[in-house]
């Protein structure tokens, strides 16, 4: 059983004197520092983040900021976040936005402080829903949901309309979670509007972000409305779950799938079993996490496909060689699209869609031979800009090209360059699902359609913890025809609220 991290601080240690840098005067911050506000001048409450990526540009590969009375140390460069990475010194630290989603999540495997034993019990119990075979059983499911897509692409294809992409990922991802994870099928293409459970997800995920950028002593005053508004987005959120759960009780069991393993499965050493309020809080991780980061994916990536005729091409010929005329390609398939699977790393490279990951120092420590960090000081590592290290990365690193993840070039950079998916134990547990389901998605809407961007847009990012595509519409036109699969019905709702 693999060991969960030992936790070196709890939910505080935001203020600068707790912060654990003993020579925090050598780091870098912004210029015209104002007291108390702290480094807020010409920043956008709504774009936190892309500021600061700014700021990162400008200042180098350790910086720091204030803000409110809270300071906080950014990182980086590849040689820091390496550094950073190395389990027997760091582990993960969840603070900022992360810690403001545990009044919804909980101890749940994304926002678990590490000494919490649900975690690790968790992780053992649900790793097996991962593995190959588990995969390969959750294809054919995946495969349901992208006809869903496709059948509402071809309509807007006939009528010479437009899709909204970031809406039509997130309508995809939420329905291929949803059902292979938990057998629930939340109708989301025969909305005209979103499911509320997304629309309560947005809410929650947004007023995360927004805590952090007002004085905590003022939230409950400045947030007022929003945080009933929260409160109203988390008891839907729990009672969406709730029935979810109550429903497959009522079934006497699924074939197998995460929540059958929530329910059934006791820990192979320990006989432990995942209580009730565990099972609500990894289901609605698992609802959120796995979806709204591979929507966000996916879209950046159709974005980039859309934009660059060249690689789309080559894209697109790769599909038709390695699939065929097959309707359907099998599990197999997918991971044989090796260019497809660049153009969505080099995608995750320029946005990574969970945007940065903190470390905390498990004792005493000097990063990269040069800052010294006291046990529980932490940092947080913004990862499109570790992305972009022109060490790593080249003079052209913020050019899109897929071949930058070609096998040798791969192999002549440094570790750690590339971590779209955090670091470590706490890595996210559903990697290869969330990356199997966007290869084979983006195969089959490359084989199926060109493209067409809106010669007019110019790449806008939102932010709510995760980053989206503003505003991204295109034109898909179909292909040559390609053999129609036979039509699936939607599974049925099984009562869990609308």
């Amino acid at each position: 059983m693999t060991q969960a991290p030992t936790r070196a601080v709890g939910p505080k240690g935001f203020r600068s004197a707790e912060l654990g840098w003993p020579e925090l005067d050598r780091i870098p911050h912004p210029p015209r520092r104002v007291p108390f506000l702290g480094d807020v001048l010409g920043v956008n409450r709504h774009t936190p983040l892309q500021d600061t990526l700014r700021y990162a540009r400008r200042l180098g590969p350790v910086f720091r900021r204030k803000a409110f009375g809270k300071e906080f140390v950014f990182v980086w460069g590849a040689r820091h976040t390496a550094d950073l990475a190395d389990e027997s010194r760091f582990a993960k630290h969840v603070g900022l936005g992360i810690a403001n989603l545990r009044p919804v999540a909980g101890d749940g495997l994304f926002t678990a402080y590490n000494h919490e034993p649900n975690w690790q019990l968790a992780h053992d119990v649900l790793a097996p829903g991962f593995s190959r075979e588990a995969m390969a059983g959750y294809h054919p499911m995946m495969l349901a949901a992208a006809r869903r897509l496709t059948e509402h692409w071809d309509r807007a294809a006939e009528a010479g309309r437009a899709v909204d992409v970031s809406g039509d990922m997130t309508k995809l991802t939420l329905e291929t979670i949803a059902r292979t994870g938990f057998g629930h099928d939340f109708g989301s293409f025969e909305r005209p509007r979103p499911h509320p459970f997304v629309t309560a997800m947005i809410g929650t995920l947004t007023y995360a972000q927004r805590l952090n950028t007002v004085p905590f002593p003022l939230a409950p005053l400045l947030l007022r409305s929003a945080s009933r508004r929260n409160a109203a987005d988390i008891a839907f959120l729990n009672r969406t779950v709730d029935e979810l759960v109550r429903a497959r009780r009522a079934d006497g069991g699924g074939q197998g799938d995460l929540l059958d393993r929530m329910l059934e499965t006791a820990h192979p050493e320990t006989g432990e079993r995942l209580a009730a309020q565990n099972v609500r809080r990894q289901v609605i991780t698992f609802l959120v996490a796995g979806h709204e980061t591979t929507s966000g994916a996916l879209s950046f990536a159709l974005h980039y496909l859309a934009r660059d005729p060249g690689v789309a091409a080559r894209a697109r010929a790769e599909v038709d060689r390695v699939w065929g005329d097959t309707a359907e390609p099998a599990y197999e398939q997918v991971a044989r699209l090796r260019y497809v699977r660049r153009v969505l790393d080099e995608s995750l490279r320029l946005w990574p869609t969970a945007p940065a990951f903190a470390r905390e120092a498990r004792q005493d420590t000097v990063l990269a031979g040069e800052h010294p960090m006291r046990r529980g000081a932490w940092a947080l590592v913004l990862t499109p800009m570790l992305h972009r290290d022109p060490e790593a990365w080249g003079a052209d690193a913020e050019r899109f090209d897929p071949d930058r993840f070609e096998a040798p070039a791969v192999r002549s950079r440094a570790p750690h360059t590339f971590k779209p998916f955090g670091t470590g134990a706490r890595a996210c547990i559903g990697r290869q699902f969330a990356l199997h389901e966007a290869t084979l998605v983006l195969g089959l809407l490359l084989r199926r359609y060109e493209l067409r961007p809106d010669p007019a847009y110019r790449l806008r990012v939102t932010e709510r913890l995760t980053l989206m595509p503003e505003g991204l519409r295109l034109h898909p036109e179909r292909r040559t025809p390609v053999r129609e699969p036979v039509s699936e019905p939607p599974c049925p709702v099984p009562g869990a609220g609308d």
